[in-house]
């Protein structure tokens, strides 16, 4: 793969990841719903994983390219 498209797309998994974990975080900690019609506890810590294995692909996809 070309430097260019893995540095761009490394970029874009790294701050989707940050960004999902923030939103997750951030609704977790006002008591508002991550997911309707889900547990609290349940979207949270789906949401959060979700978010640490994008981060850490993009982090992979950055440091491989």
């Amino acid at each position: 793969m070309d430097s260019g498209p893995a540095v761009f797309a490394g970029a874009v998994f790294t701050a989707f990841g940050a960004g999902l974990m923030l939103w997750t975080g951030a609704r977790a900690a006002r008591g508002l719903p991550v997911a309707e019609g889900v547990r609290q506890s349940t979207a949270t810590v789906v949401g959060g994983c979700f978010g640490l294995a994008t981060g850490l692909a993009g982090l992979w996809t950055l440091l491989s390219g």
